[in-house]
């Protein structure tokens, strides 16, 4: 079967003239190149970072000679005469490389909806300014402990969802994280998961967006928008409520009381974390499985890397990672889900600004937090502005200072945070780097 899928592939791109626009360092857009180079495409990769920013990515994929790099910059020429080109997440709205390939109408892809499209799989979609991942793993883990065999794409660490193609026989179960940029790919294809969650709406990414919450809005409602009859979308009222009001009626059947019963016990801690395994059940039941395999589940899943992550205690100090906390909500939810544990809080936070509201924060910054460790950027300005000027707060601009912080002003019972609330970029490549160097303090850490 997987020689059958490989040579399907390779009928498909062979020959194919593909621009990659975005290469990366995190894994996804290798692994589309290699794909297409390997199913003999002429390539060509164009991102704006130079070949010294891409060694890893470029080293990868020395065995290519099918590939020409234009690298440091895009060129119109690129965008033309092309039998398809396949964008990167985060290109910018009024990209004119992507306005010249329209007007020259050639098909513009993004990986998880031509995934979608050429893998004949049942598509589990999530999406949702929080939540999203863990709802992804919860799904998962259910589907798999019912024996479904799924396989886990989207925007998901390291993986590169096209490059799963050889391994899906048709019918077979994806689950994919999808965020508002890789919905965009559906909204221009047309096309939504067959099963869909959407966990709830915030702000997020209004840097990119330039403050236009409609248009953020519209890309995530591609989730749901081409459902067909026959298709389920999990969600809450008011999405649903928003999506018709703007895009007319959903053709698929909406579950908006996906709520857990309040005698199911889950390993998750904090309240947000119920509302996301009560999505994550639904979906479960929409896929017949029982309720013991579901509740077992809730049971043992303790969480992800970089979200409220327990890394452990040195010294009577708790520590918590919850790198993966880029917005002002998911800092907010996390403080509180500490504060109730009655232990004091050292907070890790701050760093550059996606054209948020940090007043929320700011408050419960205040009011739970014993000291604050803010990394440079805009966002710790704007925090800076909105708390007291006698709040205990040091502003540094690596990991290391941080940390070190951070200790000066621990005691036995006390947890250090690292819940940013804010981007990475600046000081860290993103929240990967930040989580993985926080945890390298951690683990150097002795306890005496």
């Amino acid at each position: 079967m997987e020689n059958m899928i490989q040579n399907d592939i390779k009928k498909i791109f062979a020959g194919k003239k593909i621009t990659l626009m975005g290469l990366g360092l995190l894994g996804r857009g290798v692994g589309d190149a290699e794909l297409f180079a390997a199913a003999g495409a002429e390539l060509i990769v164009t991102d704006m970072k130079s070949a010294a920013d891409l060694a890893p990515s470029i080293e990868r994929l020395k065995q290519f000679s099918n590939i020409a790099y234009h690298l440091g910059e895009h060129r119109l020429e690129d965008f033309e005469n092309r039998d398809m080109i396949v964008r990167a997440p985060n290109v910018p709205l009024d990209s004119p490389f992507l306005a010249h390939a329209r007007e020259k109408h050639i098909p513009i892809e993004m990986d998880a909806s031509l995934f979608a499209k050429l893998s004949h799989a049942s598509i589990i979609g999530i999406t949702g300014t929080r939540g999203k991942s863990t709802v992804t793993h919860l799904v998962y883990e259910m589907a798999k402990a019912a024996g479904k065999n799924p396989h886990l794409g989207g925007n998901e660490r390291g993986v590169a969802t096209l490059q799963l193609l050889p391994e899906i026989n048709e019918g077979d179960l994806v689950i994919l994280e999808l965020d508002s940029w890789q919905l965009q790919g559906f909204e221009e294809s047309m096309i939504s998961p067959h099963i869909s969650i959407w966990t709830n709406f915030m702000p997020d990414h209004m840097n990119y967006y330039k403050g236009d919450m409609d248009r953020y809005f519209r890309d995530k409602a591609a989730i749901a928008r081409f459902q067909k009859a026959g298709d389920v979308f999990i969600t809450i009222p008011e999405i649903k409520e928003k999506i018709e009001t703007t895009f007319g009626s959903l053709q698929g059947t909406c579950v908006t009381n996906a709520l857990l019963p309040d005698d199911w016990d889950i390993a998750l801690p904090g309240e947000h974390n119920r509302k996301n395994a009560g999505y994550a059940a639904a979906a479960a039941r929409t896929l017949g499985i029982s309720d013991d395999i579901i509740k077992n589940v809730l049971k043992n899943f303790s969480g992800l890397p970089g979200r409220m992550e327990f890394l452990g205690e040195k010294n009577g100090i708790a520590f918590y990672n919850d790198a993966n906390s880029t917005t002002p909500e998911a800092a907010v939810a996390a403080l509180r889900t500490f504060a109730s544990t009655g232990r004091p809080i050292i907070l890790i936070g701050g760093g550059s600004d996606k054209e948020l509201d940090f007043t929320e924060l700011a408050r419960e910054i205040e009011e739970k937090v014993k000291k604050a460790v803010f990394f440079i950027g805009k966002a710790t300005e704007k925090l800076q502005k909105l708390l007291p000027e006698e709040f205990p707060a040091e502003t540094v601009s690596n990991m290391s200072d941080a940390v070190t912080h951070a200790l000066s002003s621990a005691k036995a019972g006390d947890i250090i945070l690292l819940s940013p609330g804010a981007t990475s970029f600046g000081v860290f490549k993103n929240e990967y780097d930040r989580g993985d160097q926080f945890k390298a303090y951690f683990d150097g850490l002795s306890s005496s």
